[in-house]
């Protein structure tokens, strides 16, 4: 099929963490895959399916499920129906963005109480159109750092850390600007990067920024947030030429974010 590896990971990733979190009391999380031929009967139902053959992703859980309201919004950036403070509303507009950068479609099917799936298409790879895998280069920056991680949402300090885990880097998380700082104040070993969000209760990361640098002299920063970089700008938050990633991002978008951080 036509899409990045690491981008397919951080769908499967993003949907199994909704799934967990539809099954607070446990539940089956099932994942399928097949090839599909797309006929012209489907795919005149259903809008942005394109006819031929496909691969389908099927995720489906036993979980709350949805009603109808719920799933016109699903996929809508920031919109969530967790209490505030569980969720952010980001992992499923980022399945989106992804599945439709990939040329493909994704369909939910769900009702209240009996579970939900979704359904995605990606147009299936010929063989003309497979490449050789790029190498990875060791003047873009070995994934050999260590990242404190300050996130307070833990859905996205979970998918943040698992994405940065699977390349390489070491992570210190913590939950907050308070925790950030004690474990700068007392590091383990030596923290290259701080990775934070802008707005957080109690402390803009912004301020955490200045007070870890203090203590590490040497550190380097990168901030994420769900604003745009201009309205962040435009906000005196952040100065122009800060490093910063808007959520929701994807893996490769981080990791060249991380790499664009560290070489400062």
């Amino acid at each position: 099929m036509k899409v990045d590896p690491s981008h397919i990971d951080q769908v499967i990733l993003n949907l199994a963490v909704n799934s967990r979190d539809a099954m607070p009391d446990g539940g089956k999380l099932t994942i399928e895959t097949s090839n599909v031929e797309v006929s012209d009967d489907y795919a005149s139902g259903h809008i942005g399916v394109a006819v031929g053959p496909h691969v389908l992703l099927s995720v489906s859980d036993t979980g709350l499920g949805m009603d109808a309201a719920t799933q016109e919004r699903v996929f809508e950036p920031f919109f969530t129906t967790k209490e505030k403070g569980k969720g952010t509303g980001l992992g499923l507009s980022i399945v989106y963005g992804i599945v439709k950068q990939s040329g493909g479609e994704v369909l939910v099917y769900s009702e209240p109480g009996h579970g939900t799936v979704f359904k995605i298409y990606l147009p299936a790879a010929s063989q003309e159109d497979a490449v050789p895998a790029v190498a990875w280069k060791e003047e873009e920056g070995p994934a050999n750092a260590t990242i404190l991680l300050v996130e307070d949402d833990e859905q996205v300090r979970d998918l943040t850390r698992a994405m940065l885990e699977r390349r390489g880097y070491r992570i210190l998380e913590a939950a907050s600007p308070e925790d950030a700082l004690l474990i700068a104040s007392v590091p383990a070993e030596p923290i290259d990067l701080l990775l934070t969000d802008i707005v957080m209760p109690l402390k803009y990361g912004t301020d955490l920024a200045r007070e870890v640098t203090a203590l590490l002299p040497t550190i380097r920063v990168l901030y994420m947030s769900g604003y745009t970089d201009n309205a962040v700008v435009r906000q005196g938050l952040l100065a122009p030429d800060t490093v910063f990633i808007q959520k929701p991002f994807t893996a490769r978008d981080l990791e060249e974010k991380v790499r664009q951080a560290l070489r400062r």
